[in-house]
């Protein structure tokens, strides 16, 4: 639209053109233009601009090409509004992101005298369900009854679904018997109530003495048994459906996600005759959220090829997807269409990206993109402190718990876990038991056994262990798995083969299928040469068809992830690996003086066998590959599953320096920055 447009209407009564110039409208400007041409003709005709000016209020609230600031800026200029351009202002407000805006205007509508009619009510009851202020619903219903609409249908619905969202049934089941008249939209809505309260056989009721079930009652009823875990039920109610729609299918998607069922939900992603965004979304989600990161790779390049627009919430799951892959190439490229599509970088996409540069080691831009984030919540907080944690800069991580506080934000559990681990990796034990000890008296916050862990982490790593010991002892609550397990882990570390065979065989009790614990226990016994306890441990763990965790280690090239795992000969430059590896091993001998630590190799054989079961661990060959493949200029980034041992931390660090390269290798505890001969971690791990 342009300004020979509005002159070429300037003739014509302008409310017989608004609706036009309205529909083709795409920006504020171009309704402040319409707007200056109403103020023009007030002098003319000011019966006719205050019917343009009503239309316009009313576009600006309600259209997707409208906005509501501005129309809150024209309606407080208007001299004399009419119930129409009220009633416009409050539906629009409604459903915004401040819904109890609108009820502040009908009180101001009220006070000025104005009457609402049975267009008002629904709207002001949306928007006191949508703000869970239910108690000035209760005053509004009041008003209804007041000015005699109680048995507009229209508004009965209304109010069925305030009480019923609000977890009133009893009032809400009042309201439905009384009905004038049961439409669908009043059974739907005491349908909704009582699945949203989780009274599914309530809900089951009501929907069989449904005559006309609408698409509507039976998404309802098969979205709230799915999301109860009642799968069976939804597939039930699933199949006896008339007919489908995507939210149908949709709902049964998200049913199997909600119960870790990925078979079952890639099942129905498949079969779906139409998929929307949300479909997409959900099974992008249910990959990223179980692990399988892949492929939600391979998920998101299909569907952006059938040309399906990514949304924020793709975004945010596939930057998850790049975090757990450490896919560092991937999650800047997600970042960069962010900006290229001028997405507005909110707490949740900025916590997500602050996520993703942490977990791929890049924790000066985390730093950067968590800087730039406007509203920070407790989520966003957590999530820098605890990538600080990961890379080891716990004083930084510190000040960061400090200054949360200095902003008035108060710390949850995971600000604790996330401090505590912080504490945990630079081996600050006074200031780990110091902060377990005050989180109830000066944060209200009493410890869990989370907590607890992280302290008995810290003071294992600390070599601490008879405190350890203690601690887990005297806890006020079970100490859980995961606390045992930091406990060995210590005696694994320190060589402490009587707490170590004590707590191994307890935890064995506990987790008789958990692999990592039986191969801690195992290696204990190994690294005492109590070879005959190792062997009985592994023969145990074939006995009951425990398999261990086989090492694997990811490099990113070129945003495809490359997977290793020890004495890989699956890759396709395999043979250029081994023979890069042997040339790398040679040369960190001879130029960096390397000598294997063959104690770590855990298995009773020739030490020239143990040296090379050293140099072909999984992260040897990607570090190998890495040297091949980036330039020299570029950062060699490994993603490790296990725990990286003392022998390949060592070598790694001669590598950085012989080769004059930085690696970054995140291992399942920690971040480890390899730069001229030197880690991060202080060799402290």
């Amino acid at each position: 639209m342009n300004s020979n447009t509005l002159a070429q209407t300037a003739k014509i009564p302008l409310q017989n053109t608004l609706i036009p110039l309205l529909d083709s409208c795409k920006s504020i400007r171009e309704l402040k233009r319409i707007h200056a041409q109403i103020i023009k003709e007030e002098t003319l005709t000011p019966h006719g601009s205050s019917i343009a000016n009503s239309k316009l209020v009313s576009f600006c609230a309600i259209s997707p090409n409208g906005n509501l600031s501005y129309a809150k800026l024209i309606f407080n200029r208007l001299q004399c509004p009419t119930i129409f351009t009220w009633n416009s202002l409050i539906r629009g407000l409604s459903s915004s992101k401040t819904p109890l805006e609108a009820v502040s205007v009908y009180l101001d509508m009220l006070q000025k005298g104005f009457q609402p009619n049975n267009y008002t009510f629904p709207f002001v009851i949306k928007a006191c369900r949508e703000s869970s202020m239910i108690r000035y619903g209760v005053l509004v219903h009041s008003h209804v009854i007041k000015f005699g609409l109680q048995y507009d249908s229209y508004i009965q619905s209304s109010l069925i679904h305030m009480y019923s969202n609000g977890k009133d049934l009893n009032t809400a089941q009042l309201l439905f018997d009384k009905c004038s008249e049961r439409d669908v939209v009043s059974w739907n809505s005491m349908i909704d109530g009582c699945v949203k309260c989780g009274s599914m056989e309530y809900a089951k009721a009501i929907f069989r003495r449904m005559v006309c079930r609408d698409v509507i009652s039976w998404n309802t009823m098969i979205n709230g048994y799915a999301m109860l875990g009642n799968i069976e039920e939804a597939v039930s109610l699933f199949n006896e459906m008339p007919k489908k729609n995507v939210v149908s299918w949709n709902s049964m998607l998200a049913g199997y996600v909600k119960c870790g069922d990925v078979e079952g939900a890639r099942r129905i992603f498949l079969e779906m005759p139409k998929k929307d965004i949300i479909s997409w979304n959900t099974m992008l989600a249910c990959f990223a959220q179980s692990g399988l990161s892949n492929e939600a790779m391979v998920l998101f390049d299909e569907m952006k090829s059938v040309g399906v627009k990514p949304t924020e919430a793709t975004v945010v799951s596939m930057l998850s997807a790049c975090a757990h892959l450490g896919a560092l190439d991937q999650g800047e490229r997600l970042h960069r269409y962010v900006n290229s599509q001028k997405i507005s970088i909110n707490t949740v996409l900025g916590t997500a990206l602050v996520d993703m540069y942490a977990r791929c080691g890049n924790i000066s831009t985390a730093s950067e993109v968590f800087c730039s984030i406007e509203y920070k919540d407790v989520l966003a907080w957590n999530t820098i402190i605890s990538g600080m944690a990961m890379h080891g800069y716990a004083e930084e991580a510190d000040r960061l718990f400090r200054e949360m506080q200095e902003g008035g934000l108060n710390p949850d559990d995971m600000t604790f876990g996330a401090i505590l681990s912080a504490y945990s990796h630079a081996g600050m034990v006074e200031e780990g038991k110091r902060l377990l000890a005050c989180m109830s008296k000066n944060y209200g916050i009493g410890p869990k056994v989370e907590h607890y862990g992280c302290v008995i982490d810290l003071l294992s790593r600390a070599a601490l262990l008879e405190e350890a010991v203690e601690l887990i002892e005297t806890m006020p609550m079970e100490p859980n798995p995961s606390a045992w397990g930091a406990l060995l882990g210590g005696c694994r570390i320190h060589g402490n083969i009587n707490v170590g065979e004590h707590v191994g065989k307890h935890l064995l009790n506990l987790q008789p299928h958990h692999s990592g614990r039986h191969v801690l226990l195992s290696n204990i016994y190994s690294a005492a040469k109590r070879w005959d306890d190792a062997t009985k441990v592994r023969k145990l763990m074939k006995n009951k068809n425990v398999a261990k965790v086989p090492g694997v280690s990811t490099i990113e090239l070129k945003g495809i992830v490359h997977r290793f795992v020890a004495s890989d000969q699956t890759h396709s430059d395999s043979n250029r690996i081994y023979e890069k590896l042997a040339e790398i091993s040679a040369h960190v001998k001879n130029v960096g003086g390397y000598l294997p630590d063959t104690n770590q190799v855990l298995f009773d054989i020739e030490e020239e066998e143990k040296e090379h079961a050293l140099t072909i661990h999984s992260e040897r060959l990607a570090i190998a590959f890495g040297i091949l493949e980036l330039p020299q200029e570029n950062v060699i980034r490994i993603v490790k599953n296990l725990r990286v041992c003392r022998d390949c931390h060592d070598v790694t660090k001669l590598i950085s320096k012989v080769y004059k390269r930085e690696i970054i290798v995140r291992d399942r505890n920690r971040f480890h920055h390899f730069k001229e001969g030197k880690c991060s971690c202080k060799d402290y791990w």
